[in-house]
């Protein structure tokens, strides 16, 4: 068992994957099909595997709200001087905000040219039939429920006024309660602020929420070292019912993804460097900040990627430490352009899969939902795809059919969850380097000089 937990999380993930796939593809090709054409593994899958991928699914869905209160909360406080808001913060956050909206602009650009969705038959896994037919009529509750949800949606989705309005929770209790992700992150900031005004009598507070944060970041951990197991269930489950045709639409999701992200990162972040505020080589920056970008690339994880990130920033492009330790956690917990790209392409993949028809104001929907929701992704594997049905609520997919979409996407997510965190953590980098250089905290020599952690 010890050689076991020493093979790193993303290696036994990854063999999890592998092994899930052949086993998968084994029953699919080596039991083959009855004489309707249906795959004769698909009974023995969803009783044998489906459950305890479920399990797993609904294990890391239960760490959903605690981890954005507490991890925005904290994020919030770090800014320390609440003075720092109007300044140093605030050119942070706006700028933190204003590349997300670009990223997810992107990945819905690129899920749109790539539609990845397209073609995956969603009835196969048990759950979809035609509403409106006797077939519906006799189907069990969550069936139905699935069919008036839909039904409901044809009327028309809200205004944006209305959905702006819906952000805002009467009573933070029942959002909390009721899962309403938008309505807690808008509470979490407001409280966060709160504690920060209220100086010397907030901070216990703080410091409370805080250590939750912490103890949920270690939960979150124990509960992905059943990944591996997670993913192999799922990933078994998947083939055993579909075999390799389905390798098809992931492709394309993971293509429109790096994709998207490379843009962000070569365009937009770019950008920022070169042309924007910082005015200096691009070349330099990347040089300076390799090591930060591997680790991320290979952990998944922003907030375990945030010490090298420090160092990095700080010794290689000359940003002094007092921005780069406050401007970095922050962005460590509520800058994720990779996630936002990654959660506007997952529910047009969504909308694909089921035939839903994309309007104007569900695109624009979308694009702000994503926005919000990423901020309350916490800098740990997979915390992305936890949170994409906040999203896919915004293009009408119901909850059931949404956790089916992340139970498939789920076990092929430690591939795209490596490129969304790249993105983030190079995210984070530029945007502390432009407020480094607004705020005269940036050294211009260390940053053309040759890189030395």
């Amino acid at each position: 068992m010890g050689g076991w937990f020493r093979i790193t999380l993303w290696k036994r993930v990854m063999l999890g994957l592998v092994l899930g796939l052949l086993v998968g593809a084994a029953l699919y090709y080596g039991l083959g099909k009855d004489a309707q054409g249906n795959p004769n593994a698909a009974e023995f899958a969803d009783t044998w595997l489906k459950p305890f991928g479920d399990a797993f699914v609904k294990l890391i869905k239960m760490l959903v709200v605690p981890l954005i209160f507490t991890t925005l909360v904290a994020g919030v406080t770090a800014m320390g001087d609440p003075k720092r808001l109007g300044g140093l913060g605030g050119r942070a956050i706006g700028m933190y905000f204003l590349t997300t909206w670009v990223a997810v602009s992107l990945g819905l650009i690129m899920g749109t040219l790539f539609r990845p969705g397209v073609g995956i038959d969603v009835s196969t896994f048990g759950t979809a039939v035609e509403c409106g037919t006797e077939a519906a009529m006799n189907a069990g509750a969550a069936v139905q429920e699935v069919c008036a949800k839909l039904d409901k949606a044809a009327g028309g989705p809200q205004t944006i006024a209305a959905k702006l309005l819906d952000i805002i929770p009467s009573n933070p209790v029942e959002a909390l309660n009721d899962t309403n992700v938008l309505a807690i992150i808008f509470f979490a900031i407001i409280f966060g602020i709160g504690c920060l005004l209220a100086g010397d009598k907030g901070r216990p507070v703080a410091s409370a929420i805080e250590s939750a944060a912490d103890v949920m970041l270690k939960v979150t951990v124990m509960v992905m070292e059943l990944a591996p197991f997670g993913v192999f269930f799922l990933m078994a489950w998947v083939m055993a019912k579909l075999g390799f045709a389905i390798l098809d639409n992931l492709g394309l999701l993971a293509i429109a993804l790096y994709i998207a992200c490379i843009l962000q990162i070569i365009i937009v972040y770019g950008l920022i460097i070169i042309k924007g505020v910082v005015r200096l080589p691009l070349a330099r920056f990347f040089g300076g900040i390799r090591d930060a970008q591997a680790v991320a690339f290979s952990t998944a994880s922003s907030s375990g990627t945030l010490p090298v990130t420090i160092a990095n920033v700080s010794e290689n492009l000359g940003v002094k430490k007092s921005v780069a330790s406050s401007v970095l956690p922050v962005g460590a917990t509520i800058n994720m352009d990779g996630t936002a790209i990654y959660l506007g392409l997952v529910a047009l993949f969504a909308a694909q899969a089921l035939g839903i028809e994309m309007t104007p104001i569900m695109y624009v929907m979308v694009a702000l939902t994503a926005t919000l929701t990423s901020i309350g992704a916490a800098g740990i594997p997979s915390a992305g795809l936890l949170l994409a049905t906040v999203v896919m609520n915004e293009v009408n997919v119901p909850d059931e059919m949404a956790i089916l979409i992340i139970a498939f996407i789920f076990p092929f997510d430690r591939l795209l969850d490596m490129m969304r965190t790249m993105t983030n953590v190079t995210g984070d980098a530029a945007i502390a380097t432009a407020v480094a250089k607004w705020e005269g905290e940036l050294d211009e020599e260390i940053f053309k000089a040759r890189a030395v952690v």
